[in-house]
C-alpha cells in the first residue's frame, strides 16, 4: 500500500485544515470497513439526502444519532431484556451494538430520524447560507453618473 506525505499541503495552504484533515481520514482508513451494519445513502432531492440503515432488532431507545464537527455518528446498544432470556436453536440477526460514521459536508445538517420496518432512516439537507450563493451584481456606468440634465 502506498503512502502519502501531506506535509506540503499543510504549509503552503492557510484555512483548508477541514480538508486537509479529511484527506488524512481517508488515506489512513483501514480498507477492510466493517459491514455491519448494511446501510444504504441516497439523493432524495437536489438538496436532499437520506441515509438508511439496517437496524434489525433495535428500538428507538437502543440507538442514538449525535451530529458533532461535521461528522454524523449512529451508534447503537441493545439493552439486555428483563426476565428469561431466550434460548436459541439458530441466531441470525446478530442485534450486536455498532457504531457508524458518516463525514457530512459544509452546510449539511440533518432534518430528522425515523424508524420503521427494521430501518433507521436519517434525512439530511443541504442548507447553502444567502452568503454563499451565487449573486448578481449590477453594474454602473460612471458615464452616466457624471451627465447632468440641463433645462
Amino acid at each position: 500500500m502506498r503512502t502519502f506525505d501531506l506535509s506540503p499541503l499543510y504549509r503552503s495552504t492557510v484555512g483548508f485544515d477541514r480538508m486537509a484533515n479529511l484527506m488524512d481520514q481517508l488515506l489512513a482508513a483501514d480498507t477492510a470497513q466493517p459491514s455491519y451494519p448494511p446501510y444504504n445513502i441516497e439523493k432524495t432531492g437536489d438538496d436532499a439526502y437520506r441515509i438508511s440503515i439496517a437496524v434489525a432488532g433495535f428500538g428507538e431507545d437502543d440507538l442514538n444519532i449525535e451530529v458533532k464537527e461535521g461528522q454524523l455518528t449512529v451508534t447503537a446498544k441493545k439493552t439486555p431484556a428483563e426476565g428469561d432470556k431466550p434460548v436459541y436453536l439458530h441466531r441470525g440477526i446478530a442485534e450486536r451494538g455498532f457504531e457508524r460514521r458518516f463525514q457530512l459536508a459544509d452546510h449539511v445538517r440533518v432534518a430528522g430520524a425515523d424508524l420503521s420496518t427494521g430501518l433507521l432512516h436519517v434525512d439530511l439537507v443541504r442548507e447553502i447560507p444567502e452568503a454563499l450563493k451565487p449573486r448578481t451584481i449590477a453594474i454602473r456606468s460612471s458615464a452616466n453618473e457624471n451627465k447632468t440634465i440641463e433645462a
